[in-house]
C-alpha cells in the first residue's frame, strides 16, 4: 500500500493488517481437490479471534472499523458461505463440523445485525461506514438466499436442533443462546433491506420479500416457524419476540385483502388498478394539454391581470395566458408572505416499516398458507405469551417489540377476516373448529384489553406517534372482527361478542382517549391520520348500532369534584358562613375522583366530535382525495355527512377553504373520477352543502366574515340558532359542614353553648346569637301555657269516664323556628356556628339532611321541655355576659372541628340492610362487579394497604418529555448491548488455554484466602455457641460427604471439574461471609429459625435424618434441642475437627 493509500485510509492500517490476516488464515479454494474449500489448521481458533475483534473492538469502543474490513475481504461470501456448504446435511454425527458451523454464525449474527441510527451515540465513523455497510447487509442477504452449495438457512437450524430438542427443564444457558443465535440470523436475514434513495446495482429481484420467503418456504423455516410458535409458553418461553420480529419482517406493509384473492379477483383487481392508472394519466395529459404553449412560447409574456378590487397584477411566463387557475396559482405564489416551511425530519420507523410491498403469484401462494397455517396453530400460543411478556416488561423486551405486537395482531386479524370471506364467497364449508372464532380468541380476552388500553394512553400521553398509530391498528380490526362475530348467526359467538362490546365500550377513558387522539392531530404524517380517521370510523358506527341494541347501556365515568374555600360573604349575617374552622388551609382545594356508573347517550358523545380541530382532521385526510381509495373516501365522506345532517352543525363546514375543497372534488380541475362508485354519494353530499350554505347565508348575514375563520362552539350555536347558548345551573347548593366539639366528652352543655356563643361573638355575629334566644325564648312561653292548659283539661275531665282516663296523654304541638328576614334564613343554611347552635338548644331540621335546601325549616320538636328550653336562655345570657376564655390567646372557634362525614358508596354497592326483603335484589349491580364478572381467584391480602389519595397528573412540559425519551433510549441501548453479548455462546472447555486456566486458579487462591480469614475471624464466636450446648452431637453425614467430595474432587478432571469447584467455591464464599452474622446462640425467639435451617439442611443431605431436631428417634422430648453446627469452611472445603468427637 502506498503513503498515499495509508493517509486516505479511514480504517487504521494495523486493524486492517489484522483482519486480512485472519481471514487468510481461516482456509482458502484447493486447487488439487477440484476447486474445494480447505480449512486451514487453525480455523476454530480464527474464528474465535474474528468474533473477538468484532466483540472487543467494534462493539466496546462503538465503531465499524473491523465490520467494514471483513465486509471488504470477503468474508461471508468467500470463506464463511463455503465452510457452510463442507458440512453436509445427512452428516449429523460429525461434532467439529457442528462446531465450525456454530462458529460462522456466531460471525455472521453480528454482521447482520439491523444497524441502528441513534443521533445521540452515533460518531463520525458511523457516517463513514454506515452507507457501505447497509449496501453490504443487502450484499450478504443476496449471497446467503442465492447460495447454491448448501441451504444457509437450514444449516443455522441444523445447528440449534440439538438444543431445541432437549425438554426446557435440560437446557443449559448455552442451549438457549444456540438457540437464540439461530432465530436471530433469521430475523437479520429477513429484516435486511434495501436503503431507501440508494438506487441498488444488482438484481433487486433477488433480495426482494419474494425471494426472502421463497427460501424461507424452500428451506422448510416455516415450519420452524410454526412449530416454535405452537409450542410458545411450554417447550420455549424466552424465543416468543425474536420469533415474533421474523413474522413482522415477513408480513409488514403486505396488503392482506390481496393475499386471499383467487386469480380471477386477483386479474380483476389488477385489470381495475391498471384502468384508474390509464384515467389518471388521461387526466393529467388533459390538464397538461390546456396548459401546452403554441409556437411563440418560446418568448416570454407579461400579463396584466384585474382583481375584484380593482387594482391590477402583472403576471410573467406564458403558462398565465393558459387558464384562470393556472393565473390564480401564480398569484397566490407571488405573495410577499410565506410560511416558514420546516425541513421534513428523517424519521427512523419509515426505513424500517418501509414502502409497499407486492409479492409474485408464487410467493403469495406460499405465504398465504403459512398465514392459514399459522391462524390455525400458532396465533393463540404465541401472541398470549408475547402480552404477557409485555406485560410483566421481560428484561429482554425492547421499545420496539410493543409497535410490532400490535401491528401484527392488527395484520392477523385482518388476515382471518378476510380468510373467512373468500371461503364464504367460495361456498365452502369446513369443520365448525375452523370456521369459529377460537383461532383468534387469545387476543379477545379482558387481559388483552387492559394491554391495549394501558399502550393506548402510555404512547398517547408519551408521544410515540408509530407505537400509537399500531394500537389503533389494532383497535380496529378487533373491533371489526367482533363485528363480523355478532353478525355470524351462531347463539354463542352472538353472545362472546356481545360480552366484548360491552367491555370495550365500558370505560368512559377510552371514549375520551379516542376523542382526544383525533383532536390533536397536526403533523404526524398520513400512517398516523389514516388509522386515527379509521378507528373514529368504526368506534362512531358500531357504538351506534350497540347503543341502539342496548337502551339502558351503562359507562363507568371518572367524575372530579372540587371543594374550595370561598370568600368571606359581605354583611347579611353571613360574613363567616364558610369559614368552618377544620384544619385545613382556607385557601387550598381538595379535590377527588369518584368513579361511577352512568347512563350512555350517544348522541351526547357524538356532538364531541363537532369541534374545529376535529373537522379539521378530516379536511387535511380529504385534502388526499385524488389517492384514497373507496373504503378511506367513504370515511371521509360518513363524517362530514354525520356533522352536517345527523348533529346539524353544517355551520362547521361553512369555511372558505372547506367548500373550495368540497368544491373541486367535483366540479375542479383534479376533480374525483366520475366512474368511481361514490362519485354520486359524494356530488350530493357536496350539493346539499353548499344549499345549506347559502341559505344559512340568507338568514345570517354575518356568516360572511365568520367563513374565513375557524368557529367557537359558542359561534357556532349562534350562527345555527340566531341565539346565544344560555346556562343554566342545575347544581344545587349544600348546606354548610358540621362541627363538633374537639373534647365534646368532658364537657357540659353548658360549656358548650357558651364556647358556640363566643365564636359567634368573635365573628361579630350577635345577632344571630340574639335570634336563638327569642326563639327559644317564646317557645318556652308557648310550650309552658301549653303544659298548663293541658293540665287544666285533664282536671276539669271526668274521673268515671274510662275512656278518657285511659287515653296516652297529647304530645305537644311542635314549634317552627321562623327567621325574621333573609340574612337569618341564609345563616340557617350557610353559618355552620348557628346550626350548631340551635342543636344544642334543641333545635331540629324538618325532613331528610340530604334534601336540605335554603326554604328548609327548623323545628322545636315534642319532646322538648320548657325547663330545657329556659336552661337554654340561661346559659346564653351567662355566655354573653361573660364569654369563656382560654389560654395564650386561644379563639373559642379553635376548639371546634369539622365533623368527619363518611364517604357515599358508589350507586352499583348494593348491601344496605334489608335489600334482602325486595322482589328484585337480584340485579346486575349485585350480581357482577363494574366491568363485569371477571373470572379470578380471590386473594386476601396479606396485609391491609395503606390508604393514599389519588394525586392529579402533572402537565409535562417539553423538556421533561424529551429527558424522558433521552432516558427511555440510554435503557434501550442497554439492554440491546446485553441481547448482544448474551449471544456469546461458551463452547466448553476447549476455550480455556494455559494462561487462563493459570488466572482461574489464580482466583480460585483469592477466594480460599478471603474464606479463611473470614472463618478465622468468626472463630471465636462460634467456640462461644459450642462451649454453650450441653451435649455436643457428631454428624456422621458431614463426614461421609466431605470424604466423597474429597474423592470426587480428586477423581474429576477437565471442564467438569472445574466447573465443580467453581461452583462450590462461589457457594462457600457466601456461606463464609455470612457466618459472623449467622451464627448466634440459640434462644427461644430463634428456635423457629434455626428450625427451618434445620429442615433445609436435611433436605439437602447436610444432617442426617435422625440427628435432626424434632425427629422420630429422640428418645426424650424434655432435652433441649441443640441447634445443629454449620460446617466449617476453609478454602472452599469442608473442615471436620477431630475435637467433635470428644
Amino acid at each position: 500500500m502506498e503513503a498515499s493509500d495509508l493517509n486516505n485510509d479511514i480504517v487504521h492500517p494495523e486493524v486492517r493488517a489484522h483482519i486480512n490476516s485472519l481471514v487468510s488464515a481461516l482456509g482458502g479454494v484447493s486447487q488439487e481437490d477440484d476447486g474445494r474449500y480447505q480449512l486451514g489448521d487453525d480455523a476454530l481458533e480464527v474464528l474465535r479471534d474474528i468474533k473477538r475483534w468484532i466483540r472487543f473492538y467494534d462493539e466496546k469502543t462503538n465503531r465499524m472499523d473491523v465490520a467494514r474490513c471483513v465486509y471488504e475481504a470477503n468474508l461471508i461470501e468467500g470463506d464463511l458461505l463455503p465452510i457452510l456448504s463442507l458440512w453436509p446435511e445427512n452428516a449429523t454425527d460429525s461434532k467439529y463440523k457442528a462446531r465450525i458451523a456454530l462458529s460462522c454464525f456466531e460471525v455472521m449474527v453480528p454482521l447482520t445485525w439491523p444497524i441502528q441510527r441513534d443521533r445521540e451515540a452515533m460518531t463520525i465513523n458511523h457516517h463513514r461506514h454506515m452507507p457501505v455497510l447497509e449496501l453490504a447487509h443487502v450484499a450478504y442477504k443476496r449471497a446467503i438466499l442465492n447460495f447454491d452449495g448448501a441451504r444457509v438457512l437450514s444449516c443455522a437450524v441444523r445447528v440449534a436442533l440439538p438444543a431445541m430438542q432437549k425438554p426446557i427443564s435440560e437446557r443449559t444457558q448455552r442451549d438457549q443462546g444456540i438457540i437464540k443465535l439461530a432465530l436471530f440470523f433469521l430475523r437479520n436475514v429477513a429484516a435486511i433491506a434495501p436503503p431507501p434513495g440508494v438506487a441498488y446495482e444488482g438484481d433487486e429481484s433477488q433480495i426482494s420479500r419474494s425471494a426472502t420467503i421463497d427460501a424461507f418456504s424452500f428451506q422448510d423455516i416455516f415450519h420452524l416457524l410454526l412449530m416454535l410458535a405452537s409450542n410458545m409458553g411450554e417447550d420455549f418461553r424466552t424465543e416468543d419476540t425474536t420469533v415474533m420480529e421474523v413474522l413482522y419482517h415477513l408480513v409488514k406493509r403486505i396488503n392482506v385483502k390481496e393475499l386471499f384473492m383467487t386469480e380471477k379477483q386477483a386479474e380483476h383487481a389488477q385489470g381495475n388498478e391498471l384502468r384508474q392508472v390509464m384515467r389518471k394519466e388521461i387526466n393529467m395529459l388533459r390538464s397538461q394539454n390546456q396548459t401546452r404553449g403554441g409556437r411563440n412560447n418560446r418568448f416570454g409574456s407579461m400579463i396584466w391581470v384585474k382583481r375584484d378590487d380593482g387594482k391590477m397584477t402583472t403576471l410573467t411566463g406564458q403558462d398565465a395566458v393558459s387558464s384562470a387557475a393556472t393565473r390564480q396559482r401564480k398569484m397566490d405564489e407571488a405573495k410577499t408572505f410565506k410560511p416558514p416551511r420546516r425541513g421534513k425530519k428523517e424519521d427512523k420507523h419509515d426505513r424500517e416499516i418501509g414502502p409497499a410491498v407486492t409479492l409474485d403469484s408464487r410467493a403469495t401462494t406460499q405465504l398465504r398458507t403459512f398465514v392459514e397455517d399459522f391462524l390455525d396453530s400458532g396465533f393463540n400460543p404465541l401472541f398470549s405469551h408475547v402480552r404477557k411478556t409485555i406485560d410483566r416488561e421481560a428484561n429482554y423486551l425492547m421499545a420496539y417489540h410493543k409497535r410490532q405486537f400490535f401491528y401484527l395482531v392488527a395484520w392477523l386479524l385482518e388476515a382471518e377476516r378476510m380468510r373467512r370471506k373468500a371461503k364464504q364467497g367460495s361456498d365452502v364449508r369446513d369443520a365448525e373448529e375452523v370456521t369459529s372464532f377460537n383461532l383468534v380468541a387469545g387476543v379477545l380476552n379482558q387481559e388483552m384489553f387492559i394491554t391495549l388500553n394501558r399502550a393506548l394512553h402510555n404512547s398517547f400521553e408519551a408521544k410515540e406517534w408509530h407505537d400509537l398509530t399500531a394500537v389503533m391498528r389494532c383497535y380496529t380490526q378487533i373491533f371489526m372482527t367482533v363485528q363480523e362475530m355478532q353478525q355470524c348467526g351462531r347463539e354463542d359467538d352472538e353472545e362472546i361478542a356481545e360480552n366484548i362490546l360491552s367491555r370495550l365500550f365500558y370505560e368512559e377513558a377510552t371514549h375520551d382517549a379516542i376523542t382526544n387522539i383525533i383532536r390533536g392531530y397536526k403533523d404526524q404524517g398520513f400512517d398516523y391520520l389514516d388509522a386515527a380517521t379509521e378507528l373514529v370510523h368504526h368506534f362512531l358506527r358500531i357504538l351506534e348500532s350497540y347503543s341502539k341494541q342496548n337502551v339502558d347501556m351503562q359507562v363507568r365515568s371518572r367524575k372530579r369534584t372540587r371543594r374550595k374555600k370561598k370568600a368571606a360573604q359581605a354583611a347579611e349575617g353571613v360574613a363567616a358562613s364558610d369559614d368552618e374552622g377544620d384544619g385545613s388551609g382556607n385557601d387550598e382545594a381538595a379535590a377527588e375522583k369518584t368513579s361511577k356508573d352512568r347512563k350512555f347517550d350517544f348522541i351526547r358523545f357524538a356532538s364531541r366530535f363537532t369541534p374545529q380541530p376535529i373537522v379539521n382532521t378530516f379536511v387535511t385526510y380529504t385534502k388526499y382525495y385524488r389517492d384514497l381509495n373507496e373504503d378511506q373516501l367513504k370515511r371521509a365522506h360518513r363524517f362530514f355527512y354525520r356533522i352536517a345532517f345527523k348533529q346539524e352543525m353544517a355551520v362547521m363546514l361553512f369555511r372558505v377553504d372547506i367548500i373550495h375543497l368540497l368544491y373541486n372534488m367535483i366540479k375542479g380541475p383534479e376533480a374525483l373520477d366520475a366512474s368511481l362508485p361514490s362519485f354520486k354519494e359524494w356530488e350530493d353530499l357536496v350539493r346539499h352543502i353548499i344549499r345549506k350554505c347559502t341559505k344559512k347565508l340568507e338568514q345570517r348575514p354575518e356568516l360572511v366574515v365568520e367563513m374565513l375563520f375557524s368557529k367557537l362552539p359558542s359561534t357556532a350555536f349562534f350562527l345555527e340558532h340566531g341565539y346565544e347558548k344560555q346556562t343554566i345551573r342545575t347544581t344545587q347548593p349544600k348546606p354548610a359542614a358540621e362541627l363538633e366539639f374537639k373534647d365534646a366528652g368532658a364537657m357540659e352543655r353548658d360549656r358548650q353553648i357558651a364556647i358556640v356563643v363566643g365564636a359567634l361573638l368573635d365573628k361579630n355575629q350577635a345577632d344571630l346569637v340574639t335570634f336563638v334566644k327569642k326563639v327559644a325564648g317564646d317557645a318556652e312561653v308557648e310550650r309552658k301555657a301549653w303544659q298548663d292548659a293541658e293540665r287544666i283539661r285533664q282536671m276539669e275531665a271526668d274521673p268515671f269516664d274510662e275512656g278518657a282516663t285511659e287515653s296516652d296523654p297529647k304530645a305537644p304541638p311542635v314549634i317552627f323556628a321562623r327567621p325574621d328576614n333573609d340574612g337569618q334564613r341564609t345563616a340557617m343554611f350557610k353559618n355552620s356556628h348557628l346550626r350548631l347552635l340551635m342543636s344544642l338548644a334543641g333545635f331540629k331540621l324538618l325532613g331528610a339532611a340530604d334534601e336540605e335546601t335554603r326554604d328548609s325549616s327548623w323545628i322545636i320538636p315534642s319532646e322538648i321541655t320548657p325547663d330545657h328550653l329556659k336552661d337554654t336562655v340561661h346559659f346564653i345570657n351567662q355566655a354573653e355576659f361573660s364569654p369563656p376564655t382560654f389560654e395564650e390567646g386561644v379563639l373559642a372557634d379553635h376548639q371546634l372541628k369539622r365533623k368527619n362525614v363518611p364517604r357515599k358508596k358508589a350507586t352499583f354497592d348494593d348491601d344496605e340492610e334489608g335489600n334482602m326483603d325486595n322482589d328484585d335484589f337480584l340485579d346486575d349491580e349485585m350480581l357482577f362487579t363494574a366491568g363485569g364478572p371477571t373470572a379470578r381467584r380471590a386473594e386476601k391480602p396479606t396485609k391491609p394497604k395503606a390508604t393514599r389519595k389519588r394525586l392529579q397528573r402533572k402537565e409535562q412540559t417539553e423538556e421533561e418529555l424529551d429527558e424522558k425519551a433521552r432516558k427511555r433510549r440510554e435503557r434501550e441501548r442497554e439492554k440491546q448491548a446485553r441481547i448482544k453479548s448474551a449471544l456469546r455462546i461458551q463452547d466448553g472447555d476447549s476455550d480455556f488455554d494455559e494462561e487462563e486456566d493459570e488466572a482461574f486458579f489464580r482466583r480460585e487462591r483469592e477466594i480460599a484466602a478471603k474464606a479463611a480469614m473470614v472463618a478465622e475471624q468468626a472463630g471465636t464466636e462460634l467456640a462461644d455457641v459450642l462451649a454453650g450446648s450441653s451435649k455436643k452431637r457428631k454428624s456422621t453425614a458431614l463426614v461421609d460427604s466431605s470424604d466423597e467430595d474429597d474423592s470426587d474432587s480428586t477423581a474429576s478432571s477437565g471442564s467438569d471439574g472445574r466447573r465443580k469447584r467453581r461452583t462450590s467455591t462461589v457457594f462457600d464464599e457466601e456461606e463464609a461471609d455470612g457466618s459472623a452474622s449467622q451464627r448466634r446462640s440459640a434462644s427461644p425467639s430463634q428456635s423457629e429459625g434455626d428450625d427451618e435451617q434445620d429442615e433445609n439442611l436435611v433436605e439437602h443431605g447436610a444432617i442426617d435424618k435422625s440427628l435432626a431436631p424434632g425427629s422420630a428417634d429422640e428418645e426424650d422430648d424434655d432435652n433441649a434441642l441443640i441447634p445443629a453446627r454449620r460446617p466449617r469452611v476453609r478454602g472452599g472445603f469442608v473442615m471436620d475437627d477431630s475435637d467433635d468427637d470428644e
